[in-house]
């Protein structure tokens, strides 16, 4: 079992991609921008392998207007070597790779512009998976669309524009169940008649459909998948308690995946999390279900959180320490409980985040310059007064960091949370 989350990173520096406006799309600027988010695609996979996350979700937007007209490039051949070096850390490392269009992208749209948009757009996602050297197992996900009505006639419209997309796409595509429209047994009566893979997505099934029984339609789903298109994937997300429902959590409750996966999951798959924290999370899953926990993988994962545990509730930062002291256990719902309390449901006092910031200079003031001391003490007396954010305190450790290289703050999330 793999688990996964999607496009952007959480909390790691200097893995942001770019874009432009269509005024200043130039072809020197298009492969500019696009040279660099491939390079942010390489870090952001090198970031993965170490933490042990072997499914990604590829952004739409690492190539800027890649499926538009506005984009003259050949990006795919002007940049190959790049395409290959990527394409060679996937294969290497065994990550599988995935992409889903945004919500424009709507094959069974009764405008035919609208129609040729998301083909060319399928063109393009594909070709991104192609570049990669990517095999079949490296889906692209959609829905099936809107209703217009008449959903007898909608989905008689998808069907017929599936039909029509070259069948380089049709190896790739998967359709998903949606939280407004289309209900999972919809899905997959469309993907069982037109050997299309099915995700089933559990929180839009809460939503549209009962939120019941998802063991059954998870091994319903499974049956629409060919030992080519690679082991099924679902995507797995938990209710934001303060949204609308089908919004997604700020993090996952490791306790209910774990539930989850032990009620409804009797089968290898592939998991993605679709969560607001991105990589945190999936970190947070791959230690759960690990056959062999060892401690060494929790104190990994406190080394970067304890300054920002630390400044938002002290009682948790002695507690997880405590807890971490029997080197034979493996308490990982226990950890991820007591790191939640903190990071996601505890609002800082000046005092705890001032106590966290010295702990965090006492790295550096035994080496710092006297200019780099007595800005520090300015710029904490600033933030004490209301005049300085904590993040301009933090950007000024976090040079202090880089440049004094000390390994244990480097891997810190305290800068960047």
């Amino acid at each position: 079992m793999k688990i996964g989350y999607a496009c952007l990173t959480k909390a790691i520096p200097y893995t942001d991609f770019k874009g432009t406006i269509q005024k200043n799309a130039t072809p020197e600027r298009l492969i500019e921008i696009s040279n660099h988010n491939l390079e942010t695609l390489e870090k952001i996979l090198g970031y993965n392998i170490e933490d042990g996350l072997k499914m990604f979700r590829l952004s739409s937007d690492l190539i800027p207007f890649g499926s538009s007209p506005v984009n003259k490039t050949k990006w795919w051949d002007d940049l190959r070597p790049q395409w290959e070096n990527l394409g060679r850390i996937i294969k290497d490392n065994e990550i599988r790779v995935s992409m889903h269009p945004g919500q424009y992208t709507v094959l069974n749209s009764p405008n035919e512009d609208v129609v040729s948009r998301a083909v060319d757009d399928l063109v393009y996602h594909n070709l991104v998976l192609d570049s990669l050297g990517a095999d079949n197992s490296a889906k692209i996900i959609i829905h099936i669309g809107g209703v217009y009505g008449d959903k007898k006639w909608a989905i008689d419209r998808f069907k017929e524009n599936y039909l029509k997309l070259p069948d380089s796409i049709k190896k790739r595509l998967i359709i998903e169940n949606d939280d407004r429209s289309y209900r999972i047994d919809e899905v997959l009566e469309i993907g069982v008649s037109m050997g299309i893979p099915v995700v089933f997505d559990n929180l839009h099934h809460l939503v549209n459909g009962g939120g019941e029984d998802d063991s059954k339609w998870i091994e319903k789903a499974e049956k629409t998948w060919k030992k080519s298109d690679g082991l099924q994937k679902i995507h797995y997300s938990q209710q934001n308690p303060e949204r609308n429902p089908g919004a997604h959590s700020e993090t996952i409750d490791i306790s209910l995946l774990m539930d989850y996966i032990e009620k409804n999951i009797h089968h290898d798959l592939d998991i993605m999390l679709e969560v607001k924290d991105k990589n945190l999370s999936a970190k947070k899953g791959v230690n759960a279900i690990l056959d062999t926990g060892k401690i060494e993988n929790l104190e990994k994962e406190w080394s970067r959180y304890k300054y920002n545990v630390l400044e938002r509730l002290p009682e948790s930062y002695q507690q997880i320490r405590e807890l971490l002291k029997d080197k034979n256990s493996y308490p990982v719902r226990e950890f991820y409980s007591l790191l939640d309390k903190a990071m996601y449901n505890t609002e800082p006092s000046q005092g705890t985040v001032v106590n966290g910031i010295e702990h965090v200079w006492g790295y550096f003031k035994d080496m710092a310059t006297e200019k780099e001391t007595l800005q520090f003490r300015k710029q904490l007396e600033r933030f004490k007064d209301g005049k300085l954010s904590l993040q301009a305190v933090k950007n000024s450790l976090w040079k202090l960091t880089e440049k004094y290289g000390d390994p244990y703050l480097l891997k810190s999330y305290y800068f960047h949370i």
